[in-house]
C-alpha cells in the first residue's frame, strides 16, 4: 500500500536562457485567477503544497514550480540567488501565457514572492505570504548560524559524491519510518546539496525592510503562531509593514503546511480567496 499524494499534471518547461524548470499546472475553473505556489527551503513544490493542490484547484488555476537547485528545478553553475528564483517565476509565467498572477510563498518562498513583486510589479495581482518575514537573521545566534553556513558550503563542495550518498542513507534510516515519509525523503533527495547550502546563505542575507512598505497589491499574511524557525513576532512585523495586509493565523509550528495539510489548506484557501476578491474589487 502506498501513501504517495495525489498530484496535478507536471512537466519540464524550458525557460529561454535560464534552464529547464519542473512545473505542475492544475487548470481550475474556467476563467479562474491563477495562484503561483513558491515552496520553502529544503522542500519541493510537491513536499510543500501536495496537501493544498486539490482545495486551491476548486477556485484557482494552480501553478507550482521547483526552485532552482531544489527538487527537479533548474540546475546552474552559478551561485543560488533569490533574485534568480523570482525571475524564474516570471519566466515560467511567460511560457504558460500568464500575464498576471497571485504569488503565494511559504518560508523561503515568501522572500521569492516579495522579490517577484519588487522586480516585476506589473505581473503580480496579489501576495499571500506564509510562515515568513522581511528577513531571517535578526537574532545574533541566527546571524552566526548563517555565517557558519559559508564554511559548511565549502565543505559540501569538496565532499565526494559517494560520501554524500552514504550520509544520505544514514540519515534516511532515522527519517524513513512509513511509506509517506519515504516519499518525502525521495523528494528531498532530488535537490542539489550545494544549492541548498547556498540557498540558506541567500536567506541569511535577504531583507525587504527598505521597500516592502511600497507593496500596492492586496496581501495576506498567514502566521504560524508557534513557529520556532521564523518567530511569530517577525511574521507579524511583515504584516504590519505591508499597507492593508490581512492576517490569517494557524496554530502550529513552521512545517505545519507540510505535516498537517488538512488544517493548513483551509486557512491558505481563505487567504487566497481574500486576496483574489480584493484584487477583483479594485480592478
Amino acid at each position: 500500500m502506498t501513501s504517495d499524494p495525489w498530484l496535478p499534471p507536471g512537466r519540464r518547461v524550458e525557460l529561454p536562457g535560464r534552464g529547464t524548470a519542473f512545473v505542475r499546472d492544475l487548470p481550475g475553473p474556467s476563467g479562474a485567477p491563477t495562484v503561483v505556489l513558491l515552496h520553502g527551503f529544503l522542500a519541493t513544490a510537491d513536499l510543500n503544497w501536495s496537501g493544498c493542490y486539490a482545495a486551491l484547484g476548486e477556485h484557482f488555476r494552480v501553478v507550482a514550480l521547483d526552485h532552482r537547485g531544489h527538487g527537479r528545478g533548474i540546475r546552474s553553475r552559478g551561485r543560488f540567488r533569490l533574485e534568480d528564483c523570482a525571475d524564474d517565476v516570471v519566466a515560467v509565467a511567460d511560457v504558460l501565457g500568464l500575464h498576471t498572477f497571485i504569488a503565494v510563498g511559504y518560508s523561503m518562498g515568501g522572500p521569492i514572492a516579495q522579490l517577484v513583486w519588487h522586480r516585476h510589479p506589473d505581473r503580480v495581482d496579489g501576495l499571500v505570504l506564509c510562515a515568513t518575514g522581511r528577513n531571517f537573521r535578526g537574532h545574533p545566534a541566527t546571524r552566526l548560524s548563517f555565517d557558519v553556513l559559508g564554511v559548511v558550503g565549502f565543505a559540501v563542495r569538496l565532499m565526494p559524491r559517494p560520501l554524500w550518498h552514504l550520509a544520505e542513507r544514514l540519515a534516511a534510516r532515522r527519517v524513513v519510518d512509513s511509506a509517506e515519509t519515504e516519499w518525502k525523503w525521495s523528494e528531498f533527495r532530488r535537490s542539489d546539496p550545494v544549492a541548498l547550502v547556498e540557498a540558506a546563505q541567500a536567506l541569511g542575507h535577504f531583507t525587504s525592510r527598505d521597500w516592502i512598505g511600497a507593496v500596492d497589491v492586496p496581501t495576506a499574511v498567514v502566521v504560524t503562531t508557534h513557529d520556532r524557525l521564523v518567530p511569530t513576532e517577525r511574521q507579524r512585523k511583515l504584516a504590519a509593514a505591508v499597507p492593508g495586509a490581512t492576517v490569517y493565523e494557524i496554530d502550529g509550528d513552521h512545517p505545519v503546511g507540510v505535516r498537517e495539510p488538512d488544517r493548513f489548506a483551509p486557512v491558505l484557501l481563505e487567504a487566497c480567496l481574500d486576496v483574489a476578491n480584493r484584487e477583483r474589487a479594485s480592478a
